[in-house]
């Protein structure tokens, strides 16, 4: 009978973090909006359109050509591959927005946000700094041991997603300009990877540290600088975006709270452990390999709730049957950085538009959180087993 205060007492607790998120974006979503808005008037967000104009072009054919959400599109993936959570979620709304006033259903998610939503659930990650610092914390020999696991299992992930909505939207992907962009990503993303991996990890951890604070205020100051030349206003300009920030902030309170609330009764009810439960018996009766099973809390929390997975992934650290360095730890935090929390992301992002109708954006989006996820386990045993 214990359960029903749980449930209850779960619900409640989640409630009042789903406001609290809320009101901690608040002042985030201020401050980026704002730089966000000096950027698009000193010409910086149209600049960024023009350059991956071609790209979007196809990927987006709903939209007029190189139509200036692209340039806040890409600064969003751009935060998300850094890892600058701080940045890509006011970004990310800001792009939604511009994406709903091209939308002619304003309560049904079109395509164009739809294929936006499944590359920010892919979660696509350069450099996992927060996950490396939370191995350091907890006394990991290597704590930038699972820097290629995650990139890899990232890469195969956000491919998976661009994929399965490319096959529902009937985009053709078969285009020079898209084989272009993706092959030369491709490289780019090898080549980092290759270069990093004759690095000391001490040294790997301090570029990613660094380097993601230095390119983050390099933003500000260039959206500075062109507003200056430009003679924008900057004051007035600031003002303005931080007002739609706080406005955003507010109107995807109700959304959030629902979420959360569903994810922790979710948790609380017991459903997790017994599908746990269930494959790992299934494997040992097969005699097959079960060690990852330990980690799959972390997965199936993962496109629920970032903070839950989070939690999960911290326990796997803290249990002395397990520890930070163990098999299972380390196949959770690669899935932690492999892909981003489909739910999660929809609540908030379509809730900041008043979006009620998904469409198939639900569906694509656990197809690349289960190639993320199902990747970051074969990559695991490649790496650490």
């Amino acid at each position: 009978m214990e359960i029903f205060p749980d449930l209850m007492n779960s619900t409640f607790s989640n409630a009042k973090t789903g406001f609290e998120i809320s009101l901690g974006l608040t002042g985030v979503l201020s401050l980026w909006l704002g730089f966000m808005k000096i950027g698009e008037q000193g010409g910086v967000v149209r600049g960024l359109s023009r350059f991956i104009g071609p790209l979007f072009n196809r990927l987006f054919p709903e939209l007029p050509k190189n139509h200036p959400v692209f340039g806040t599109i890409m600064m969003n993936l751009s935060a998300n591959m850094l890892g600058l959570d701080n940045a890509a979620t006011p970004m990310g709304l800001k792009a939604m927005g511009q994406l709903q006033e091209e939308n002619k259903s304003k309560d049904t998610a079109s395509n164009a946000q739809i294929m936006f939503l499944v590359l920010n659930t892919s979660g696509l990650t350069i450099i996992p700094v927060s996950i490396m610092v939370y191995r350091a914390q907890f006394g990991a020999a290597n704590p930038a041991d699972i820097f290629i696991p995650i990139l890899l299992a990232t890469f195969f992930s956000t491919l998976a997603g661009i994929l399965s909505v490319a096959f529902v939207q009937k985009i053709k992907l078969w285009d020079n300009v898209i084989l272009s962009y993706l092959g030369g990503l491709t490289a780019i993303v090898c080549g980092l990877i290759y270069w990093l991996s004759t690095l000391p990890k001490d040294q790997i951890k301090s570029i990613s540290l660094v380097g993601s604070n230095v390119i983050l205020f390099s933003i500000i100051i260039v959206f500075l600088l062109a507003a200056i030349r430009k003679k924008v206003n900057v004051y007035d300009a600031f003002i303005d975006g931080a007002k739609e920030g706080f406005q955003i902030a507010i109107k995807i309170i109700p959304y959030l709270v629902a979420i959360l609330v569903a994810i922790g009764l979710f948790r609380t009810s017991g459903a997790m452990d017994f599908i746990v439960g269930g494959i790992k018996s299934l494997f040992v009766y097969f005699n097959l390999d079960a060690r990852f099973v330990d980690a799959l809390p972390t997965a199936l929390m993962k496109p629920l709730s970032g903070s839950g997975a989070r939690g999960m992934m911290l326990e796997l650290f803290s249990n002395p049957d397990f520890g930070v360095d163990s098999f299972a730890a380390k196949i959770a935090s690669t899935v932690q950085g492999a892909t981003d929390t489909t739910f999660y992301i929809i609540a908030v992002y379509f809730g900041s538009v008043g979006i009620k109708k998904t469409r198939h954006a639900i569906g694509c989006g656990l197809i690349a959180d289960l190639a993320g996820i199902i990747a970051s386990i074969v990559i695991g045993y490649m790496f650490f087993g």
